[in-house]
C-alpha cells in the first residue's frame, strides 16, 4: 500500500493564487506584522493551561463536595483539553505558533501529553489532509470508520442511511479512539504507504506512541484512580465524559468544515491529475462558519476560518478574521467560491443534512 499522488493544475487561476499571495504577505509587511503567534496566543495558551490542570488538581485533592461538582471538574478538563488542541497544539504542530521549530515541537508535544501523538497527527492532518482535502484515496480524515461515509466516492453500506442519527455518538467517540488503537492503527497504515520511511524510524515512532500512551494513562487515569476518594465506575465515568465532550467538540468543528453542502468532491482523473490548483481546490472543499462570533473564534482558534486556516496553514490564527476580508475580496474578484455558514448551529445542521444525503446509495450525481 504506497501514498497516493494527485496532481493540481498549475495553468488553471494561478493569477488568483499569485494576487491572494501577494495581498496577504503586503498585508503583514505594511502593517509590521509577524505571521506568528502574538501575546494573544500565549495568555490563551496559560489560560486553556489552567482550565486544564487546575481541575485535576482539584480532583486528585479530592476538592469536590458533591457528584455534581466532580463531574463538573471533568467536564472543566474537556474545555481545557480542546482548547489545548484546538490552540496550542493545532498551530504548534503546522509552525504557525512561533517562528522557532523547536518551540513549536516542544508546544505539540501538548498534543502526546493530551494522549494523542504529533507524528501521526502531522502525517495525517498536515500532509494528507490539508494537501488533499475531501479526495478520496488521498485526504485521510476522509477514513474514520467503515460505518461513516464522508464521501460519494467511498463504497456505500447500507447501514449507513442511518449514519446522520449515529454520527454524533461516534464523534463523542473521536479521542477515545485515539489514545486507545487510533494511533496505533495510522502508524501501521502510514509506514506501509511509505510515509514513515524505514523500518528503523517506524519502531522509533510507534515506540514513542506506546511510551507516550503509558505516560497519559499513568497521571489521567491511574493517579486518579490512585488517590481520588470515590469509587473507581465514578473515576472512570468522569473520564469517558471528559473524552466524549472533548471527541464531540473536535469533530463538530472541524467536520462542519469539510462534510458540507457546498463543498466539493473533487475526482482526479485517470492519472491523477485534477481540474484546479492548489488554492482554489481548497477554497472548493472547504466551508467557514461563525466568522462575526468573537468568542467562538477565541475558544476553537480560528478554524470557523478553515478556508483561510487551509490557504495559509503557517499563519497563526489570531491572523485570520483580518486576511479574511482579503481572502473574500479576492474570491469575489476572480468569481470564485468563498463557501460560509452564518453560525455554528447553521453549520452543524447542514452538516447533518450532508451525512443523511452521504447515506444514500446515489449522492451528488
Amino acid at each position: 500500500m504506497e501514498s497516493k499522488t494527485f496532481k493540481f493544475s498549475k495553468e488553471n487561476n494561478m493569477d488568483f493564487s499569485h494576487l491572494l499571495k501577494q495581498r496577504v504577505n503586503n498585508y503583514f509587511q505594511e502593517n509590521g506584522i509577524d505571521k506568528h503567534g502574538d501575546h494573544r496566543i500565549f495568555i490563551k495558551t496559560i489560560i486553556m493551561l489552567f482550565i486544564y490542570a487546575v481541575p485535576y488538581g482539584m480532583l486528585l485533592a479530592g476538592v469536590f463536595s458533591s457528584l455534581w461538582m466532580f463531574f463538573s471538574l471533568w467536564l472543566l478538563m474537556a474545555v481545557g483539553m480542546s482548547g489545548l488542541g484546538l490552540n496550542v497544539m493545532h498551530d504548534a504542530i503546522h509552525g504557525a505558533y512561533t517562528s522557532k521549530p523547536r518551540v513549536n515541537k516542544l508546544l505539540g508535544l501538548v498534543f502526546n501529553a493530551l494522549g494523542a501523538h504529533d507524528v501521526v497527527w502531522h502525517l495525517q492532518h498536515n500532509v494528507l489532509h490539508h494537501t488533499y482535502a475531501n479526495i478520496h484515496g488521498g485526504d485521510d480524515d476522509l477514513v474514520v470508520t467503515p460505518v461513516l461515509r464522508f464521501s460519494p466516492e467511498q463504497e456505500h453500506k447500507s447501514i449507513h442511511k442511518f449514519q446522520h442519527i449515529y454520527a454524533w455518538f461516534l464523534y463523542g467517540m473521536m479521542t477515545i479512539g485515539k489514545i486507545t488503537v487510533n494511533d496505533f492503527v495510522r502508524t501501521v497504515r502510514y509506514w506501509k504507504m511509505g510515509l514513515i520511511k524505514s523500518n528503523s524510524k517506524f519502531r522509533r515512532v510507534m515506540t514513542n506512541v506506546i511510551l507516550w500512551k503509558l505516560f497519559y494513562y499513568s497521571y489521567a487515569l491511574v493517579l486518579p484512580l490512585t488517590l481520588i476518594p470515590i469509587s473507581t465506575g465514578y473515576i472512570v465515568a468522569g473520564f469517558f465524559l471528559m473524552h466524549f465532550v472533548t471527541g464531540l467538540s473536535l469533530s463538530l468543528v472541524f467536520q462542519s468544515g469539510h462534510i458540507m453542502p457546498k463543498c466539493d468532491f473533487p475526482i482526479p482523473d485517470s492519472t491523477g491529475n485534477l481540474d484546479h490548483n492548489f488554492a482554489v481546490h481548497q477554497l472548493m472543499t472547504t466551508s467557514n462558519f461563525d466568522q462575526g462570533n468573537r468568542l467562538m473564534t477565541w475558544f476553537i482558534g480560528g478554524l470557523n476560518y478553515q478556508i483561510e486556516h487551509h490557504l495559509f496553514p503557517t499563519i497563526c490564527h489570531t491572523h485570520y478574521p483580518q486576511i479574511s476580508k482579503i481572502v473574500a475580496q479576492t474570491t469575489e474578484e476572480f468569481g470564485l467560491p468563498y463557501n460560509s455558514e452564518k453560525t455554528f448551529a447553521h453549520a452543524i445542521w447542514n452538516h447533518g443534512k450532508m451525512l443523511k444525503e452521504l447515506g444514500k446509495e446515489r449522492v451528488l450525481a
